[in-house]
């Protein structure tokens, strides 16, 4: 298996995890966030998602957003099936632009976002966005021990 399956297959298994454990939130807890500088559930599910398309867009510009205007923007919380069916294209669209890439692109394609003083190779990059849903997904896993329901076995 080569690097850029590893990256896909990484990217693939993040988010069927995510899911399960979006999928086993009831309803009733989506507006629930454990202070009040912080995300509730769906805003943070929300985040996710649209924070891979914003990822996605820096990759193909190299690191510019320029007047990026995110497709979220005007979308209204209602419900988890809404912002997963939202996500798909987008999703989709991401993981062709990575299945698209070969090998010598992981290493040779620079990332450079000079706003925040970060300069990487496209490789480590993915990783990065990769991580940045595993971390949020452990934040809904506390958020959920805190309420005191039941967590989704994500750990299969």
């Amino acid at each position: 298996m080569n690097s850029i399956k590893i990256i896909l297959l990484n990217f693939h298994e993040i988010r069927r995890r995510s899911l399960k454990l979006w999928n086993g939130i009831p309803n009733e807890y989506l507006n629930w966030k454990p202070d009040e500088n912080a995300f509730t559930i769906i805003e943070m599910i929300r985040h996710i998602l649209e924070g891979e398309h914003l990822f996605h867009q820096i990759i193909e510009n190299r690191g510019d957003l320029g007047d990026y205007q995110s497709p979220w923007k005007e979308l209204t919380y209602t419900d988890l099936e809404n912002e997963i069916t939202f996500s798909k294209k987008y999703r989709a669209e991401f993981l062709n632009m990575i299945n698209d890439l070969n090998e010598s692109d992981l290493k040779n394609i620079k990332i450079e976002r000079k706003e925040v003083g970060q300069n990487k190779i496209l490789g480590d990059y993915l990783n990065r966005i990769a991580y940045h849903e595993a971390v949020h997904t452990g934040q809904l896993l506390d958020y959920l021990r805190t309420i005191g329901i039941n967590r989704p076995q994500i750990w299969d």
